[in-house]
Order: structure tokens, then sequence, then C-alpha cells
């Protein structure tokens, strides 16, 4: 992987497949900074553990009665996300305008006409993919595929919007854009699911039954436990 120019061999994208420790780099260390800055301890984003993030750590186990280590090991990277996720899910979604919120009509969202262009390309792009499948992985290898898993989902929506560049797992998106709730489009993500509510309906893989059906519903569900984001802008 190529971080600032930089290839970090050996590297993870998501933060709790390897044990962190001063010295070591990459996208996972990146996840880490961000993490840390989200639960109130500012921390520099560049992918090196050095002397700074270290301490930081430290804080960070300090607070939550942890064993001040320094290392990230699975149960630290866990309760790192549960504090990001329990500070960003307080955050009171932004109210949409008047007349801003989509419609269900058979299964596909209808866009407001007052949304911006992106938004009513994004929703156009998840209308496409509604009704396919569930498929574990799908949508990861490229973005055509015969079906979708729910970050796949999330991702072709964003790239039919022209939000997104490359598909991204749930973890890579409790990384995206900016951090809390959106004014047209907000995605939540933990290291196990994500999903997205657009002009105020939810796009969403569990949204569809055993037997098929849309990712689209009007019916909303708790974000504790997801980290909340946003495309920059929307």
């Amino acid at each position: 992987m190529v971080i600032g120019g930089h290839a970090y061999p050996g590297d993870s994208i998501h933060m709790g497949d390897r044990i962190l420790r001063r010295g070591m780099s990459g996208h996972d260390v990146r996840v880490l900074q961000d993490f840390l800055s989200r639960v109130g301890i500012g921390t520099k984003i560049n992918g090196r553990f050095g002397a700074i993030t270290k301490q930081h750590v430290i804080a960070f186990q300090q607070a939550h009665h942890l064993r001040p280590t320094g290392i990230v090991n699975w149960a630290v990277s866990q309760a790192l996300r549960a504090a990001a996720a329990g500070v960003e899910t307080t955050s009171t979604p932004i109210p949409l305008p008047v007349g801003s919120r989509a419609r269900l009509v058979g299964g596909q969202a209808v866009a407001p006409a007052s949304a911006p262009p992106a938004v009513k390309a994004a929703i156009a792009a998840a209308n496409q993919i509604a009704t396919r499948p569930y498929v574990y992985g799908g949508g990861h290898g490229s973005f055509i595929s015969s079906g979708y898993d729910c970050s796949g989902s999330v991702s072709y929506a964003l790239h039919g919007g022209g939000l997104i560049h490359d598909t991204e797992d749930s973890s890579q998106l409790e990384s995206y854009g900016g951090a809390g709730p959106g004014r047209w489009i907000t995605i939540y993500a933990n290291a196990g699911h994500a999903y997205m509510i657009i002009a105020g309906l939810r796009f969403d893989t569990s949204a569809q039954s055993s037997t098929g059906g849309s990712r689209w519903t009007a019916v909303g569900r708790s974000g504790a436990g997801f980290v909340v984001r946003h495309p920059t802008g929307y």
C-alpha cells in the first residue's frame, strides 16, 4: 500500500487485523490516528506510529481503564471503535430543507428536485442495484458485479455520485469523508457493516428480505455502534 508516496509493506486496511506498536506504518495506523482524534485526543494523521501516537494511545488506555502499554491490540482497537461510535452517534442529524426528502416508489427512490446533482446521481446509482442480490465481497473487485455486499452497495452509490473513486469496505468507510452526519448523505460504518441515509431514505442491504426486495427503506434503524461519516460538502 502507498501512503503519501511511500510504500509500507505488511500493513492492513483494517484496524485490529494486526497488533500496532511504535515503529509501524500503514493505513491502519492512519485509521488509529483518526479515531484518537475523534475521541478528543488530537493526533496528526500521517500513517506512522511514532512517539506522539504512542503517548496518545496510552492516554486513551488510561482514560478507559486499560493497561497503558501504548500497544493497540484487538481489545484496544474495539474499545477505540466503541468510544468513537459513542461520541458520533450522539450527533443530531442535520434537518433537510422542506421538500428535500426523497420518496420511495415501488422499491426505488425518487430524488427531490432540490437535491444537488451529486446527490441525484448517487440515488440513481443506488436504484440500479437496489434489488441486486447480496453477495459477500460483491462490488469490491470491480464496481460491476452480479451482486453487492453492504459496503459494496454504499461504494457503488457514492461512486455514481462522483463522491468516491474506489470501492471501500466498511472499515475503510469509517474514515471516509468528514465526521458526523451530513445534510444530504450520512454513512454509518463499523467493522462488520455499513449503510447510508440519502435524502432521508435508508439504503441498506439489511433492508432486503431473504427472498429479495429493495435495499431502500423509509424505516430507520439505530446508529449505535456505528461511526458516522458524510461526503464533504453533503
